[in-house]
């Protein structure tokens, strides 16, 4: 080994030496917020009675007395149910905003609609943000990563050894909050942290087929990477199960680090057991303006003022929950002692061994000492009223605290309001509580499109065929480049409310078509628009024959590209004149043409003039 390849590798070691104290330090300086998130999966899966001590662990709760019980009445399962489920409504379809009116920022956006629904589907997004929703709420915090997979989509060659080498797709994965450990955890901007460290357990096979280096591995505990343990008065024991422990893995630590003086493009250090596995720039050119950044999305389920990382509903819930267990517990007791009894013996007097097995059981014969006092039943009453009154209002403050009222259970309370539109008022008011959930799911997707738009503008640099669904719902195939990508400006769609369901929508498009905002000139709705709004009302099985107005539009469209680049398009005797006429002057109007392009275009639609006077001649 020469003297540079042993400076060489003295700096990769003290590389990975830095790495890992920087994990260790934020590992530490995470722990107690990690642990409130396992404080709540544990209340989330009904283990209520634990709680996090001062040293920051998880801590067994003891009983009191050996006859008082410690059953779980789990109100926070269902809660936590009641919200995925509303939370499921927020699917938005997203669209890219053209940059001006002209046809070629019409058509750069329509390409990166296209693709953003293409990614959509080939990537399960929909099912994507369930799982990452389902952590959201539970821990408070959840992210996305956005990759670009180069083993992933169709062959488009093999390499000189004979390896297949794919055309490679955008890959999305769901990182749950206990593998993210921020630079710094005051600082609420994702993309401002200095670095970000992305630690997962990967098997070691995965890491010598991606690295070429072989690593022993060992045993790895689910979540924290390290084991959690739980401490209790009889000592401590492991809080993880056996089934939970991994075999032959190790952590990869990614630490994303921004651009600064020094790596202007960022710098990405990926190392695991000790040994730097990659040091260089960020991969992608994922940011805006062309700059890199991290390949991290982040969907909170409550945000956090001056925390990196929100809050879920559940911390706030846990008090609530340990007060409704001790008032349920505490009043079965109550109920046990009045119907099995208490009984006062005189010392002495009976057989305790017996009476303790058999009670005062119904027709037994009970011997006690003649001269003794024989045994009795001490009277206990009734249950107190503050038992159920207490078990109401814990009942309405977890209703108050996740908002999630059920509007049907609850009916008795909107008596007097008899019209539709005040019992659809108190049901959106009821569902305001998951706006803001609702927001940071549609940002958090917005910002994924952004990225998935950029990754494709970086990575295909070939023709490229891309399948979609377009309109009239068939597949639709269109060719692209990167370069063709323009504009990343991800906007919502109107209609991708959460209360949007198909019942509302209905009742809004025929509000809409009774004030006549879909017909036309003469009063009517063209049959374009129809098929349109039969698809938007759910009955696609209504919808007829293919549109022979949006095949005129679009044969109309195509003509205006090939009439651009110098070919000769005749006017056929099926096209729709009045179309082609609209469609060629609103090109004309719209998109900045060189003179000679212009000359064509107006010839040509001169033609269709013709052709139009012709007919009406004839008629």
């Amino acid at each position: 080994m020469t003297d540079r390849q042993k400076i060489e590798n003295d700096k990769l070691k003290e590389l990975a030496e830095e790495v890992m104290r920087d994990f260790k330090r934020r590992q530490e300086e995470r722990r107690r917020i990690e642990r409130g998130w396992q404080l709540n999966m544990n209340f989330l899966s009904g283990n209520q009675y634990c709680d996090v001590n001062v040293l920051g662990e998880l801590e067994k709760e003891e009983g009191g007395y050996f006859w008082q019980e410690r059953r779980v009445f789990n109100h926070i399962a269902p809660i936590f149910d009641t919200r995925c489920s509303k939370l499921e409504g927020v699917r938005p379809r997203l669209t890219v905003k053209p940059a001006s009116d002209e046809e070629a920022d019409r058509r750069s956006a329509f390409l990166a609609t296209a693709i953003l629904q293409a990614a959509y589907e080939d990537c399960e997004t929909g099912n994507l943000i369930s799982a990452a929703t389902v952590w959201s709420e539970a821990c408070g915090t959840v992210f996305y990563k956005i990759i670009w997979d180069c083993n992933a989509g169709g062959e488009i060659g093999r390499t000189d050894d004979g390896a297949s080498v794919k055309e490679g797709k955008v890959k999305l994965l769901v990182v749950s909050p206990f593998e993210i450990y921020p630079d710094c955890l005051s600082e609420e901007s994702l993309y401002n942290q200095p670095s970000i460290i992305h630690a997962r357990a990967v098997p070691v096979q995965d890491i010598y087929a991606a690295y070429g280096v072989k690593l022993e591995g060992r045993d790895i505990y689910d979540f924290s990477l390290s084991p959690t343990v739980i401490s209790s008065h009889d000592g401590i024991y492991a809080g993880k199960t056996p089934a939970a422990v991994m075999h032959g893995y190790e952590t990869v630590i990614e630490r994303y680090s921004r651009p600064d003086a020094a790596h202007p493009d960022g710098r990405l250090t990926i190392v695991a057991g000790g040994i730097v596995l990659y040091d260089g720039s960020l991969p992608y050119v994922n940011g805006e303006y062309g700059t890199r950044t991290y390949p991290f999305v982040r969907q909170q389920s409550i945000p956090q003022a001056g925390g990196f990382f929100g809050t879920s509903v559940i911390d706030r819930l846990i008090p609530v929950q340990r007060a409704y267990n001790a008032v349920k517990n505490r009043k079965h007791e109550f109920l046990n002692r009045i119907c099995m009894g208490t009984i006062a013996v005189e010392d002495g007097s009976v057989d305790l061994d017996l009476l303790e097995e058999n009670g005062l059981q119904p027709g037994g014969v009970l011997v006690y000492r003649q001269g003794g006092t024989p045994p009795e039943m001490l009277t206990l009453g009734s249950v107190p009223a503050e038992f159920a009154d207490e078990e109401e209002r814990l009942e309405e403050e977890f209703e108050k605290i996740s908002g999630t009222t059920d509007v049907t259970q609850k009916a008795n309370k909107f008596t007097s309001v008899t019209s539709a539109t005040g019992l659809q008022l108190i049901i959106e008011q009821d569902e305001a509580r998951l706006n803001v959930c609702c927001t940071q799911i549609k940002e958090a997707l917005k910002t994924i499109g952004k990225m998935v738009l950029r990754l494709y503008k970086q990575f295909v640099g070939y023709m490229r065929l891309l399948k979609y669904t377009g309109s009239n719902d068939r597949l639709s195939v269109i060719s692209f480049t990167g370069s063709d990508i323009t504009g990343d400006d991800v906007v919502l769609e109107a209609d991708s409310d959460m209360n949007m369901s198909f019942a509302k929508r209905r009742s809004a498009i025929t509000e809409l078509l009774d004030k006549g905002l879909f017909s036309d000139e003469n009063g009517k709705v063209p049959a374009h628009v129809k098929q349109k709004l039969l698809r938007a009302m759910g009955y696609n099985g209504l919808v007829g024959d293919r549109d022979v107005s949006e095949l005129q539009r679009q044969r109309c469209a195509e003509e205006n590209e090939r009439l651009k680049t110098g070919e000769e398009i005749s006017v056929n005797s099926y096209d729709d004149h009045t179309v082609h006429i609209n469609g060629h002057t609103a090109y004309l109007l719209g998109e900045k043409l060189t003179k000679d392009e212009e000359e064509r275009i107006c010839a040509h639609l001169e033609q269709h003039k013709i052709k139009l006077s012709e007919v009406k001649n004839e008629g």
